[in-house]
């Protein structure tokens, strides 16, 4: 009895779908929350009137702490949804869940939880196949490998075969 090749590869496209969705959720919610903040390329009025009267953020000034979150809801899910500095990028976005969890809207644990889920999923495995932090790691891997071939070996870098470059003066 044959199985299928396709199937053999469901769990691994699977498992690429479910962390490319771990992605663009979360970077869809806040993309669009920083869209609010922002007219253009400047911070609007109501942004700014939110982080001086409703949004108390420890240590930071409102104006400052308006630009930083309206700054980091848009790098940030770009990130993610390119799937380049992934981690980087989900480790970042959590950290700002906890802050809006403590700080500003401490009764929305229900949804900053299933923020937290998706964005510690992407901390634990990765972001998959469907990224450019998988690209980008491959074709390193490739260079890498390809420089320590080349490089092994009596210093030789033009030859593959060892005997050659020892017949070949260097």
């Amino acid at each position: 009895m044959s199985t299928c090749p396709l199937l053999l590869r469901l769990p691994g496209v699977a498992r690429d779908v479910l962390l490319l969705l771990a992605r663009v959720a979360p970077a869809a919610i806040f993309w669009q929350s920083g869209r609010t903040k922002v007219d253009g390329w400047q911070l609007n009025d109501s942004a700014l009137y939110l982080f001086e009267n409703e949004y108390h953020v420890p240590l930071l000034a409102p104006y400052s702490a308006a630009v930083l979150a309206a700054v980091a809801e848009h790098l940030f899910p770009l990130l993610l949804l390119l799937g380049l500095g992934a981690r980087f990028a989900a480790l970042a976005l959590l950290g700002m869940t906890l802050v809006i969890q403590v700080f500003i809207y401490p009764d929305a644990w229900p949804t900053h939880g299933t923020w937290a889920v998706a964005l510690l999923l992407l901390l634990a495995q990765g972001p998959g196949r469907i990224s450019l932090d998988h690209l980008l790691s491959g074709y390193w891997r490739k260079r890498v490998a390809r420089d320590d071939e080349r490089l092994s070996g009596n210093g030789c870098i033009e030859h593959a075969d060892p005997e050659q470059c020892l017949r070949t003066p260097q």
